[in-house]
């Protein structure tokens, strides 16, 4: 039976650790914290030594061999372990499925395998996701509908111990627009806000919400890359409008837009894209808007990107290409974003 990640949550929570685990999806952060919750209860079982199962450098899979070898060899250190495998695209491959097959087959009691995706459809699942299901649990993190937001939220409010009417959270869930990440981010802040203030147990209604949260958080600049890291050029637009609207000025945006784009053209010239993401100190739940930002453009790209912003900076500032008229510093920066996020808008720029 394929599980909610947030039932996988409350499952392990509950019982003995089962020998597999498949959590995969779109949204990232379901992913993480279904993950997580594996890992928590695994340490809280006594599960103290971790392997980690990924492609490194220019390897497209996993060490098979070494992961196959290390189901039969018995650790010297500790008396069970916890064998993460992570497969970004989902798709373990023949000698991959072979190995999660037959180790699902016949499962060694000092083992527990979790299985982590970033991709998932219909499609990926295969003889090796079944053979999970068997022996353990499989929990896919579908896309939340825009219907669906409410209710996700209402439940993490109250997980958080706050309360909120109907209004309020409908406010929430339009000024985050679908964003997770976004929407539980928010709702730390709000427990941060509320712990201490006189009437913290009042249910918040939408004037409050809007208070606390502000109409802001629906135009902020780090939601601004993130729309365009993760390709959705009508979002980029429409926080635009919306950044202009607040009276925001160029220069105060260009300061995240150009540390993100340096980020990217570092990453993708690393040899080691695991090994760079640890470097640069990036949450495992902002990896898969890298990781597809950067199947978008190639290096060379990302650095003509960086030039673009310091073109933005200097129209921003009043300082245009000689011989040229000036220019309106916010069409140039939304040209530059939509770049970012879709390669074919690079034709309004002067990138190739």
């Amino acid at each position: 039976m394929e599980l909610k990640p947030e039932q996988l949550a409350a499952q392990v929570q509950a019982g003995p650790l089962r020998p597999a685990y498949l959590i995969a999806g779109p949204e990232p952060l379901r992913v993480l914290e279904a993950a997580d919750a594996v890992r928590a209860a695994a340490r809280a079982q006594g599960i103290t030594e971790r392997e980690v199962f990924e492609a490194e450098g220019n390897q497209r899979e996993p060490d098979w061999n070494a992961m196959e070898s290390g189901f039969h060899a018995p650790s010297l250190f500790a008396s069970r372990r916890l064998f993460e495998l992570r497969l970004p695209t989902g798709k373990p491959g023949t000698e991959g499925a072979r190995v999660i097959s037959e180790f699902c087959a016949d499962p060694p009691a000092d083992i527990v395998l979790l299985v982590t995706a970033g991709e998932w459809s219909r499609q990926h699942g295969g003889k090796w996701s079944d053979a999970i299901a068997r022996v353990g649990l499989v929990a896919i993190a579908w896309p939340i509908k825009p219907h669906e937001l409410p209710g996700w939220i209402e439940s993490r409010l109250r997980s958080r111990g706050l309360r909120a009417d109907r209004d309020a959270v409908q406010r929430l869930a339009d000024l985050v627009e679908g964003n997770l990440l976004a929407a539980a981010q928010e709702i730390e802040k709000l427990k941060l806000l509320s712990e201490g203030a006189a009437g913290s147990g009042d249910i918040l209604d939408a004037a409050r919400m809007e208070d606390l949260v502000a109409d802001a958080a629906r135009f902020d600049v780090f939601r601004l890359v993130d729309a365009a890291m993760n390709g959705q050029g009508a979002q980029v637009s429409r926080m635009l409008r919306g950044l202009r609207g607040e009276g925001e000025a160029v220069p105060a945006l260009l300061g995240m837009v150009i540390r993100e784009l340096q980020t990217a053209a570092a990453l993708a010239r690393a040899p080691n894209l695991v090994s760079a993401f640890k470097a640069q100190r990036i949450w495992d739940s902002k990896q898969p808007m890298y990781r597809r930002a950067l199947q978008r453009h190639e290096a060379a790209r990302w650095d003509a990107f960086l030039a673009q912003a310091g073109r933005v900076d200097s129209i921003a500032k009043g300082r245009p290409r000689r011989g040229q008229e000036p220019e309106d510093a916010w069409v140039a920066l939304e040209r530059l974003l939509l770049a970012v996020a879709e390669p074919r808008a690079s034709r309004l720029l002067a990138v190739r």
